[in-house]
């Protein structure tokens, strides 16, 4: 009972998530149904200590970056560098390449070290406006930029500096470019077949007549450019490099400069308690906010008059989107972290204990759980503290070394996450102005792809014994 509760939960919210329901609303709602079902005792401590905990606590650490991101993009939209990328794109590598020029772009700024809700808002003005000139459905552009940023930049090719390929590190001793060869051979696959994938499904709805859309019923559609002369494309991808560069810098200065913490005193009436930040857990999230800075006034200096001439009103827009975004996404989060501490969820990491190959046993064990949380990096989180040291005390008796557990274990986490509850879908859907009816089925696409690299690897070391 304790586990179909879990399972009723889960599918409660997946169902109202696909049939475009606000999960801001119902997120709370299946979390707690599931609390009042095993102890109804627990529905308010829960809500309050934990879900409401777990939810304020990301958008304490996270809302600055998706405001920023979605100023960057906007200001991006605004300032016709979108359009000057799209055009130069166009010419180099032709219309029927938009699709892979997007994966692209995409993949070079997560592996830059990018915040994949970044990479949304950033990449979005860019795919509209060359979709629309390549007349390609916009349906398509949510499974287009999950291809190109939650799958094999994030976690499969050695030395992403993203949270999912850092977290294996604590547990197996490893580092990110953990089995190089493994991880590559992850990531062309999921490269080839997710774009053989997207261009079939270009294909047919090109033989169908289908084009962009009618832009009367699309929903947040970028604005046309009309400040004249587009820039030049090298100034115009200027503030993308820029932010991959500044996050590369002020990750490694933010430590230097501030240490390992630092404290203030707050100029109150009164004897208050000095203010302690420990800089670790926040260099991160300070070296992608101070990059999304640098890259909104290079937009604003080389850009001033088209993006000032509508900033006020083309801002306020953005700040909407950010606001949704980021609830729906911490809302997610508070769920998951309400049903990892039910009963039911200990009956299903038990239950995948009892695999008996170690990296399949983990493979499972972690897709699994992070499309109970839909959290790739919470799913993967918890898989690992309850059972890390089982995965390293079988590897170990099976001649595995610590390198294919944290590839595996990475792989995996970027799998089945991308459920329909999941918190970047539903912010790379809002974002772009599609339901998941529309456009959810080429995301499970990439889902299932990815899921399937990670047994790819699993049989090539197996048949090869490379890392």
């Amino acid at each position: 009972m304790d586990f179909l509760i879990v399972l009723g939960a889960l599918a409660f919210l997946m169902f109202v998530a696909y049939r475009g329901y606000s999960v801001i609303l119902f997120a709370p709602v299946a979390a707690l149904g599931a609390v009042l079902l095993s102890d109804p005792s627990l529905v308010a401590p829960m809500f309050t200590g934990l879900f409401m905990d777990k939810m304020v606590g990301f958008l304490k650490l996270y809302f600055p970056v998706f405001l920023l991101g979605a100023i960057f993009g906007k200001v991006i939209e605004l300032s016709g560098f979108s359009k000057s990328i799209v055009a130069a794109t166009i010419r180099l590598f032709g219309a029927g390449r938009a699709m892979l020029s997007i994966v692209v772009v995409c993949g070079l700024l997560t592996y830059g070290g990018v915040s994949l809700f970044v990479v949304v808002f950033a990449v979005y003005p860019f795919a509209a406006e060359l979709f629309r000139q390549s007349d390609i459905p916009k349906r398509l552009i949510p499974g287009t930029i999950a291809l190109g940023a939650f799958t094999f930049t994030m976690d499969a090719l050695p030395g992403t500096p993203q949270i999912q390929n850092i977290i294996p590190t604590t547990f197996f001793g490893t580092n990110t470019w953990a089995a190089p060869w493994l991880g590559t051979i992850g990531g062309i696959f999921i490269l080839v077949v997710g774009v053989a994938y997207l261009d079939w499904r270009r294909r047919v709805a090109l033989k169908a007549g289908e084009g962009y859309g009618d832009p009367a019923k699309l929903v947040n559609e970028p604005a046309e450019f009309t400040g004249g002369r587009l820039a030049n494309p090298l100034i115009a991808i200027l503030p993308l490099v820029l932010v991959g560069v500044a996050n590369k810098l002020f990750t490694g200065w933010i430590p230097q400069i501030y240490g390992e913490s630092h404290s203030f005193v707050p100029a109150v009436i009164g004897n208050a308690a000095p203010v302690v930040q420990k800089i670790s857990s926040v260099t991160a999230i300070w070296a992608v906010e101070g990059a999304l800075l640098v890259g909104i006034l290079t937009v604003i200096a080389f850009a001033w008059k088209p993006v000032m001439t509508s900033f006020a009103a083309g801002t306020k827009d953005a700040i909407g989107g950010s606001l949704l975004a980021a609830m729906n996404t911490a809302s997610e989060y508070g769920f998951g972290a309400v049903i990892a501490a039910l009963p039911g969820f200990l009956v299903v990491a038990n239950a995948l204990g009892a695999i008996p190959n170690p990296l399949v046993n983990e493979a499972i064990t972690v897709t699994a759980l992070a499309g109970i949380t839909g959290s790739a990096s919470g799913g993967m989180s918890i898989a690992l503290a309850a059972m890390s040291e089982t995965f390293i005390a079988n590897a170990n008796a099976a001649g595995i070394p610590m390198e294919v557990l944290h590839r595996v274990a990475a792989m995996a986490s970027g799998g089945m996450d991308t459920l329909p509850h999941n918190g970047a879908v539903i912010t790379l859907l809002a974002v772009t102005g599609l339901t998941h009816r529309q456009a959810y089925k080429d995301i499970f696409a990439i889902t299932i792809i990815k899921t399937l690299a990670v047994m790819v690897i699993i049989g090539v070391f197996y048949a090869t014994g490379i890392v």
